[in-house]
Order: structure tokens, then sequence, then C-alpha cells
């Protein structure tokens, strides 16, 4: 019988990161937001958020932000990840995973009370901050230019 020497490093508990990770999209662009405990910093694909271009989807992105204020977003680190889609819906995919990414961090760690609070500035203001919009691009048939529109007919 061999026992292994056991290092007080691998039993000692390291503090838990308080995090979660949730998801915002919009048609095919896919945002994922990890919230954790930290100073209030906002990345996307590992950049500042304040060099987005151009500026007005910055002050898109930064929405949910000026909705809640500042002060809400100070102990949380958010990180997002983005995939697919075009610049616009890529926009609206990273502001929707930062609005869930916080009511979700509220939820988790703070109280139930201060999520509700959040929860309900963020749906008075825009539904789709927390709701996906389900619509998708049709898909193209035969006999015409795109998925309703027909060619035109000629009897001549």
């Amino acid at each position: 019988f061999f026992f292994s020497p056991i290092t007080p490093t691998a039993t000692m508990a390291t503090p838990q990161v308080k995090s979660v990770q949730v998801f915002g999209r919009k048609k095919t662009a896919t945002a994922v937001a990890l919230c954790q405990s930290g100073k209030g910093m906002i990345k996307i694909n590992g950049s500042p958020v304040e060099i987005i271009q151009p500026e007005t989807l910055r002050q898109k992105v930064m929405e949910p932000v000026m909705l809640l204020g500042a002060d809400r977003f100070k102990g949380v680190d958010i990180r997002v990840r983005v995939r697919g889609g075009g610049h616009v819906s890529q926009i609206y995919a990273i502001r929707q995973a930062i609005a869930k990414g916080l009511v979700a961090y509220y939820q988790k760690y703070v109280d139930e009370a201060s999520k509700k609070v959040i929860k309900d500035i963020l749906l008075a203001y825009d539904r789709t901050l927390l709701v996906a919009d389900p619509r998708r691009a049709e898909p193209k048939k035969f006999g015409g230019p795109g998925a309703r529109a027909r060619y035109q007919k000629s009897y001549r």
C-alpha cells in the first residue's frame, strides 16, 4: 500500500470566485458573458468596451450600464466573447449578455429584491435586454430572388 504525501496546497480551499456565465443572442450572433466579482471592468473579446466603433453602437452596448448606473457595476467584472452574425447583431447580443449577466449575478450573490429592481428597470426600457428576439432570416426558395418575392411574370 502506497500513500501519496498530501501537500498542504492541495487540501487548502482556494477562495471561491463569485461568477456567473450567461449568453445573449440576436439572429446568428451569440455573446457569452462571464460576470465575476471585481472592480467594474467590461471587456469584449479581450478589448475594453471604450474602443467599440462606431460611437452609436458603443452607446447601444453601454445601455444597461447607463440605465442601472455605474454603481451597480462597480463590484462586477464582465468579460464577453461574441461570435457569429454581423456588427449590429453582435452589439445586440453583447448588450443582452451584459444585462442578463448582471441580473443573474445579483440573483446568485446579492439579493432577490435588488435583482427584481434591476430586472424591472431593464424590462421597462427594452424587453430585448433580457429576452431573446426569436426572429430569424427565412430561407430563400426557388422561383424568386428571395424568401417570398417571385420573379416578374411576362406574357411576351
